[in-house]
């Protein structure tokens, strides 16, 4: 009986390894801040205990019996499929919210029915007015994630600094919608060791991203958007698109959408992505 256990086990981890990498040319980045970009590999040994495997085939799972079918890719901060997924996909964030365009962007997304991850900032939260734009946000079933409460450079600050920035935010978070975010991504792409710890402990998922041109003056107008964010030589299957709370996004996006729809692209259900949780 054990041995056919082991079998099965060591057969699911070899699954878990059959995954297709994808070249990568880092794109600009927001500032100066873009961290060293981080590798990781995980070899399975088929000597190693049912116990162990048992932790790690544990990973797939995400909620109830839903199976993961991606996971982050850090060479480039983009998606990659588990085993035979379709690996042709792109994932919608947007940081900074929930400022001014927001749920208007959510609204066009629901219509659309996309999925995205909007990146709140605790700063915006101090408005009951946010408040119920970032609750109403999250009833229409968009996941919320962990963007720092004063959108600040954590490298910049002490380690219990940098835990008030991320854990502040979830309790803040929590309080309004019921949950605390999934995910992570510092403001820069500034993490620290203490910043993914932290993250680690609060068991969301670091998240980066592949490409993005919002911030850029050349690119503030819809047209501009829309062109470059469908055109970028950085686009490839699993893609992690940043956007921003701003009008000209917000015009833009669907758009947006529905070039990638006709280039064949479909976008995350999030539900599949596998985290820590």
């Amino acid at each position: 009986m054990i041995n056919r256990v082991l079998v099965l086990f060591t057969s699911i981890s070899f699954f878990l390894m059959a995954c297709n990498d994808h070249d990568y040319n880092p794109n600009q980045t927001e500032n100066e801040n873009q961290e060293s970009v981080e590798t990781s590999a995980t070899v399975q040994d088929e000597s190693q205990p049912e116990k162990d495997l048992k932790k790690e085939t544990s990973k797939i799972n995400l909620v109830g019996n839903v199976k993961a079918e991606y996971r982050v890719n850090k060479d480039n901060w983009s998606f990659k499929p588990i085993g035979d997924a379709n690996p042709k996909v792109v994932l919608l964030t947007f940081d900074d919210a929930p400022d001014k365009y927001s749920l208007e962007i959510a609204k066009t997304l629901k219509r659309l029915e996309v999925p995205a991850i909007f990146f709140v900032n605790g700063h915006f939260l101090e408005k009951d007015e946010n408040k119920a734009m970032l609750k109403e946000i999250h009833d229409m079933g968009f996941p919320i994630g962990n963007h720092t409460y004063s959108h600040v450079n954590l490298k910049e600050l002490t380690e219990k600094e940098q835990e008030r920035e991320i854990v502040k935010l979830n309790n803040l978070v929590e309080g309004i919608i019921g949950e605390r975010p999934k995910y992570f991504r510092a403001p820069f792409v500034s993490n620290t060791d203490h910043s993914k710890k932290v993250a680690e402990e609060e068991k969301m998922l670091v998240m980066n991203w592949t490409y993005g041109y919002d911030w850029e003056k050349e690119y503030q107008d819809k047209k501009a958007l829309t062109d470059i964010m469908l055109n970028s030589p950085y686009l490839g299957n699993g893609a992690n698109l940043l956007m921003h709370d701003r009008k000209w996004t917000s015009e833009a996006i669907e758009d947006i959408v529905k070039g990638f729809q006709k280039k064949g692209y479909k976008f995350h259900d999030l539900k599949l992505i596998e985290t820590p949780a």
